[in-house]
């Protein structure tokens, strides 16, 4: 009876399974997820198999084995009427298979994967679960409803990264917490690769490389890699996960200190052609698997501070808590700047000077510095790398120790030493709030006047969030804020404008609306909007209630007049869209009329 949970169910039983799977949808590749949480004592259905499990030790943690883990359990089996056919405990030795391979019988694949480390469980599992009708003579007869109390003691868990049998992942050493290196991230391992003979090829004590060991577009065509990957690529034995590409897939599954076990084959290793011998590493034969043994000591986080990646950063050391700078905030740094070649441009903040000091979206630095230094916190230091367009552009631009040319890629070394946020708006009295609204509607002001409408929209952004809810104004301080909104909306409207934002430019006038349904601004404002958006009714509508409250504006008569342009316009176009479609009509028509009449001919000559 010890072998029977090494093989496979019986053929007749692995039939009734096969019925199984296409009645119920759950063959053995939907290894679908563990029950609810149960209590102690408490019997449950699992799903509708028909297996029974009565939970008699709670386990520990979270975590559930999964398809292909190495599970350890001891367990007891015994008939419906008490009688005893296996005990691993009575051998005294656990009993180890892979789950979900179908090693055992089907109901300890579908009753396991619901237990936790340590937890202790009934299950009685039905004929079609189990033996079916042929039983397992001499001990377990046709038919038979069996139950087995079972003891999970461990498992090791084994994963197929690529899904398609190329990287098996055994986890000897579980790492800490639950984050996993991107693409972009530089990754510190260890790891010692070998032939399945045992015959060792590679190993190194510590390396550090790029996880993304190519860069392709969403074509799949390789690119350049980004900048700040440039310095690790360009060392032929960096590229593809530094020993062979299955290095690179790996850790983007691990955690940190986690140790694993690679089952690697040809196409993630050295495929058909191997690897010749070197001084450091041996030959890898054609066609050869390798065991790699790999552990994950830490990794500098690189992340995209724009959303077209030409500002990255890299993570040399981890700040203080969760805080960062908000848009205003002062902040104090110690910053290196440099060029490709190495050549240092600006140096500020070391050898005993003092920290660099500016106001977060002033303009006071670059914009990709600006936009990084805001992702930091305290403590923090990192290496940015900014492309031309968010740093000095096109053209040369002399600094304090060096001329950065045009169309230069920088590169800065940023310690964040402090930074003082600018006041929320909670922490304000109502006054306050009034006060810094009218502020940033100035800000807003100069840079509108500036042609900086991007940033001057935020400002007028920033304003309104001051005194968006004016449930605590008195009565005075109401008229005030009702003041400051139409004001800052509008010119958020006209910035939006500018910026062909159309949607967002009639949305903000018809909020000015609400609070004065008579702005003749904010109808002129929404009627430009609506004409640009192809909305020339609405656009119409705004123009004649704009002139009845004010009928000598000359800016609302231009306006009407570009509108009725548009009409004229897109009249004629219809006009000769419709015309054109009347015309191929009657085409159509004539020509069907001419074979309706032909037909009778034809059957009358035959006659």
């Amino acid at each position: 009876m010890d072998e029977d949970f090494e093989f496979p169910v019986s053929s007749s039983n692995n039939a009734a399974a096969e019925e199984m799977d296409m009645d119920m949808g759950m063959g053995m590749d939907d290894f679908s997820e563990p029950d609810p949480i149960m209590k102690v004592d408490e019997e449950k259905e699992i799903g509708k198999t028909g297996i029974k499990k009565k939970l008699l030790k709670e386990g520990e943690g979270w975590d559930h084995p999964s398809k292909g883990d190495e599970v350890e359990v001891h367990y007891v089996g015994t008939l419906l009427d008490g009688t005893q056919f296996d005990s691993s405990r009575d051998r005294g030795t656990p009993f180890k298979f892979k789950l979900g391979e179908g090693q055992v019988i089907k109901g300890w694949d579908e009753g396991i994967k619901t237990m936790k480390k340590g937890e202790k469980a009934l299950f009685t599992i039905p004929p079609d679960m189990a033996y079916g009708e042929s039983g397992s003579p001499p001990t377990i007869p046709p038919n038979a409803t069996l139950q087995f109390e079972v003891e999970l003691l461990s498992w090791i868990s084994v994963k197929d990264i690529c899904k398609d049998g190329g990287i098996f992942k055994k986890i000897l050493v579980e790492g800490e917490g639950w984050q996993n290196p991107k693409d972009l991230d530089e990754v510190f391992v260890k790891y010692e690769a070998s032939l399945d003979d045992g015959t060792v090829v590679s190993k190194s004590d510590g390396v550090e490389f790029t996880v993304q060991d190519v860069f392709k577009n969403v074509d799949g065509c390789i690119l350049d890699p980004p900048p700040m990957q440039q310095h690790f690529l360009e060392s032929p034995s960096n590229i593809a996960g530094y020993f062979c590409p299955a290095l690179s897939k790996a850790v983007k599954t691990m955690k940190k200190g986690e140790r694993v076990l690679l089952t690697v084959k040809p196409q993630y290793a050295f495929g058909e052609t191997g690897k010749v011998a070197s001084i450091d590493e041996g030959g890898v034969p054609p066609n050869a698997t390798l065991q790699i043994n790999l552990e994950l000591i830490s990794w500098k986080i690189v992340s995209e501070v724009t959303n077209d990646k030409k500002v990255l950063e890299r993570i040399l050391k981890e700040g203080e808590g969760y805080e960062r700078p908000n848009d205003g905030a002062l902040v104090k740094v110690k910053l290196i700047g440099k060029l490709q070649d190495g050549t240092v441009f600006v140096k500020k903040g070391h050898d005993e000077e003092e920290p660099f000091e500016f106001k977060i979206d002033e303009e006071q630095v670059v914009d990709g510095l600006d936009k990084a230094v805001k992702k930091m916190k305290k403590g923090e230091i990192a290496l940015i790398t900014i492309q031309p367009e968010y740093a000095f552009g096109a053209f040369d631009s002399p600094q304090e120790l060096a001329v950065v040319p045009g169309n230069s890629i920088v590169y800065y070394e940023v310690e964040m030493v402090s930074f003082v946020k600018e006041k929320e708006s909670w922490d304000m009295s109502t006054q306050e709030k009034i006060e810094a609204a009218g502020k940033k509607k100035e800000e807003g002001n100069v840079l509108f006047k500036a042609g900086k409408y991007v940033r001057a929209s935020k400002r007028y952004e920033k304003a309104v969030s001051f005194i968006e809810y004016d449930s605590s104004f008195s009565d005075d301080e109401k008229q005030q804020v009702k003041l400051l909104k139409v004001s800052c909306n509008l010119n958020n409207a006209a910035c939006k404008l500018k910026l062909k934002e159309y949607k967002k430019a009639a949305k903000l006038c018809s909020k000015v609306l609400e609070i004065d349904n008579k702005n003749v601004k904010a109808l002129y404002r929404r009627a430009q909007a609506y004409i640009q958006l192809v909305d020339l009714d609405l656009a119409e509508l705004d123009i004649k209630k704009a002139l009845e409250i004010d009928p000598d504006n000359r800016d609302v008569k231009l306006e009407y007049k570009v509108l009725k342009e548009k009409i004229k316009e897109y009249n004629k176009k219809d006009a000769q869209f419709y015309g054109n479609i009347f015309a191929k009509m009657n085409k159509l028509q004539q020509s069907g009329g001419a074979k309706n009449e032909a037909a009778p001919m034809a059957i009358d000559s035959k006659a």
